[in-house]
């Protein structure tokens, strides 16, 4: 199997996932949600718990692909640029989600048309910055500049953005770390030390989340959101000003929790390295047809490896959960090995189809969310917030939120509350899956 054949399969594992998190992160109403397309409020899992630690998964299987000849080749400062980089581009961009637009936007008074204009120079200056046209992006984030300058010169109030209170952690965060350290770990071992270097941060997080003692509390117990070693190393470094506003006592993507989340990747890289294994049955020197067949089982062999391991790996997590729970926000050492199960064996799944069997057609729109995964994760977020800033007057005289507005008049008008959520979340993924198709269709990938 070629490269570009293995990235098909990955492309699919990668577009389901991220359509996956589009959709949850976006219901017409919070308040009316179905149970699968919630997080666990604690313990426990759900499907929707699954999307995260997939796509985590699925950035160390690309990380082989994307290194591998360069590690063969001999490592030089170029590659440690490259991961440097791309971690720091998709870190500052989880920063700027949060920042977006550098202003708060209901509080100050700038005119609306050229409040408009600065906030869409922002994201499309980030657009064209993601596109390495710089000329461009830097013309449009002075336009955003210009604007304030000669606003604030003029009078108007401007009210900055708090950073006061901006929340460090966050998604894109978490995958810009997992992917820095997961990369430097894949360019300086190989996959035996991997193996002990996952199972060694899944151990160490146990005991650390069961042995050592929270200050201020009575009793330690991964039970309290509050009283649990995540939560308080959290508290203390970030302070609870600059951790995420609905956990209040502790962060999904904290510091502690990272470890283990990066031994989701880890799997992933295993996995990847296993997908890039050349075995000697496929020597150059055998016939066509002999090479075809002894191809097809190598493939077939991965496949097969594949599923057991996922299989394993399944039921490892589930055992390990009956002593430390299986919990997303905490990314408990059993959460890690129940996922990347469910994960190896959605991508073996994936791959036995697209790759053994030749079933494609089917995945033709999971390849158009891939290719750009983390631009529509991105802008679509910032879709988000514009549509919650935005203010409209409703049909009783109170101002509501655009998106509110939407989902009242346009998907509440026929449909009982929580299947209105459900079409306003798949009408807005279908309206990025456009978007996505038109970049898709001109082959414009937007790279971190």
């Amino acid at each position: 199997m070629s490269n570009q054949e293995r990235l098909i399969s990955l492309d699919v594992f990668r577009g389901m996932t991220i359509a996956g998190m589009v959709l949850v992160n976006n219901p017409g109403s919070w308040s009316h949600i179905y149970g699968p397309l919630k997080h666990a409020p604690w313990h426990g899992i759900t499907p929707t718990d699954y999307i995260f630690p997939f796509f985590l998964f699925i950035v160390g299987v690309a990380i082989p692909i994307a290194l591998g000849k360069r590690v063969e080749e001999g490592i030089g400062r170029d590659v440690y640029l490259k991961i440097l980089s791309r971690s720091a581009a998709i870190f500052a961009t989880g920063l700027a989600l949060s920042a977006f637009p550098l202003f708060d936007i209901g509080k100050t008074a700038i005119p609306a048309f050229f409040k408009w204009i600065a906030v869409f120079a922002i994201i499309a200056g980030l657009f064209f910055l993601f596109l390495r046209k710089f000329k461009i992006a830097i013309g449009l984030f002075a336009v955003w500049a210009i604007i304030l300058a000669v606003s604030y010169f003029a009078g108007y109030e401007i009210v900055p953005y708090n950073f006061g209170t901006m929340r460090i952690p966050g998604v894109l965060q978490r995958i810009a770390v997992c992917y820095l350290i997961a990369s430097l770990i894949y360019l300086h071992t190989g996959w035996v030390k991997q193996v002990f270097i996952g199972i060694g941060l899944l151990l160490a997080y146990w005991m650390l989340m069961t042995m050592v003692p929270v200050p201020g509390c009575e009793i330690t117990t991964i039970d309290d959101k509050a009283c649990n070693f995540a939560a308080w190393l959290d508290r203390a470094i970030l302070t609870e000003n600059h951790i995420w506003r609905a956990g209040k006592v502790f962060d999904p993507e904290g510091i502690l929790s990272t470890l283990p989340a990066v031994v989701t990747t880890l799997s992933g890289i295993l996995t990847g390295t296993w997908l890039m294994r050349k075995g000697k049955e496929t020597a150059e020197d055998q016939p066509a047809e002999t090479s075809s067949i002894l191809s097809r089982s190598s493939a077939l062999n991965k496949a097969g490896g594949m599923f057991f391991i996922g299989t394993v790996l399944l039921a490892l997590g589930w055992s390990w959960s009956l002593v430390f729970p299986l919990n997303k926000s905490l990314w408990t050492s059993s959460y890690v090995l129940y996922t990347s199960g469910l994960a190896l064996l959605t991508l073996a799944c994936c791959y036995w189809m697209i790759d053994i069997k030749g079933y494609k057609k089917w995945s033709k729109p999971f390849v158009v969310f891939g290719v750009n995964a983390l631009a529509l994760f991105v802008f679509s977020g910032f879709m988000a917030r514009i549509l919650g800033i935005i203010k409209l007057t409703g049909a009783d005289g109170k101002e509501i939120s655009l998106q509110k507005w939407i989902f009242d008049s346009l998907f509440l008008s026929w449909a009982e509350p929580i299947n209105a959520s459900l079409a306003y979340a798949l009408c807005f993924i279908a309206f990025w899956w456009f978007l996505m198709l038109f970049l898709y269709r001109r082959r414009i990938l937007i790279k971190f």
